[in-house]
């Protein structure tokens, strides 16, 4: 772990992170390239921006669709 922060493999904690942030998110218009600058732009987020890849993006979008669903 790179430091104490949201890391790209903290899908969920990532998730509860942006739920908290952007509350009301639409997200069947969310493009990847806007969930990757909300990502990077949460205040707790601590990892390589650069490591990230569309697999990864679209993973926390299922879990995010999953978890306001749930």
């Amino acid at each position: 772990m790179v430091g104490s922060g949201l890391q790209w493999d903290s899908s969920y904690e990532i998730v509860l992170a942006l739920m908290e942030r952007y509350p009301n998110a639409e997200l069947e218009s969310l493009g990847l390239g806007e969930l990757n600058r909300r990502i990077v732009n949460l205040p707790d987020f601590d990892d390589d921006p650069a490591l990230v890849n569309d697999a990864i993006l679209k993973a926390i979008l299922r879990d995010w669709y999953e978890e306001i669903g749930a």
